[in-house]
């Protein structure tokens, strides 16, 4: 055998022990369109903060009103809109995840998958326990940082069983999240940053380092 064959032999083995152990198919185009969804919601949700600070004062008991835009709206609206963002992402992340391992002969669905989605999903289920405990307690201000961190500690966590660079993205998403605990108030423009910006550039190294091919 020639040194060309032994080098063809030795990286088609790397692809069956990467298969076999990294489920390599995530779209970058998903976290692109991800990205996107995020700055709309941040946009949105900017809008409905706004309208809530110009509330009106009347009364002596300083009831506030404007429009039957009140506080509980408020909060049910954002969860609304950050329900939506999350679930476009999620279904925008199967589709096309899917069609790539269609496409590469793979099986989107396997032990690799499972065991990716097992080790994201503790970080990001207990942060967002955490942050309906916060919103039960009123403590806003905390909720975005949080999110950030415990979904940066997710693409880590599960960093092992997919695509290494991943990881990259959640370490920037905790510093991130670290730093806008020290900027309370300012916290939507570090959620937008987090997960709008910096998935659209994941998003688009990824497609052009991996799916472009």
């Amino acid at each position: 055998m020639s040194e060309e064959n032994y080098l063809k032999d030795i990286s088609e083995i790397k692809n069956m022990m990467n298969k076999s152990s990294r489920f390599i198919s995530l779209s970058g185009m998903s976290g692109v369109l991800a990205g996107i969804y995020a700055l709309i919601g941040a946009f949105v949700a900017s809008k409905m903060i706004r309208e809530y600070s110009s509330i009106e004062y009347i009364n002596e008991k300083s009831q506030m009103i404007r429009g039957n835009f009140n506080l509980i709206d408020l909060e049910i609206n954002l969860i609304l809109v950050a329900i939506t963002v999350i679930s476009l992402s999620i279904i925008t992340g199967i589709v096309l995840s899917r069609n790539k391992a269609k496409k590469n002969g793979d099986n989107i669905w396997n032990k690799t998958s499972k065991r990716l989605l097992f080790n994201f999903l503790i970080p990001l289920i207990t942060g967002g326990i955490l942050c309906l405990v916060l919103l039960n307690n009123n403590i806003i201000g905390l909720i975005a940082p949080f999110t950030l961190i415990f979904y940066g500690l997710a693409c880590v966590n599960a960093s092992k069983y997919t695509i290494g660079d991943i990881q990259y993205l959640g370490i920037t998403n905790i510093i991130l999240g670290l730093v806008a605990t020290q900027y309370i108030g300012y916290g939507l423009y570090f959620w937008a940053f987090g997960f709008g910006i910096l998935h659209i550039l994941y998003g688009t190294v990824m497609y052009f380092k991996y799916d472009k091919n």
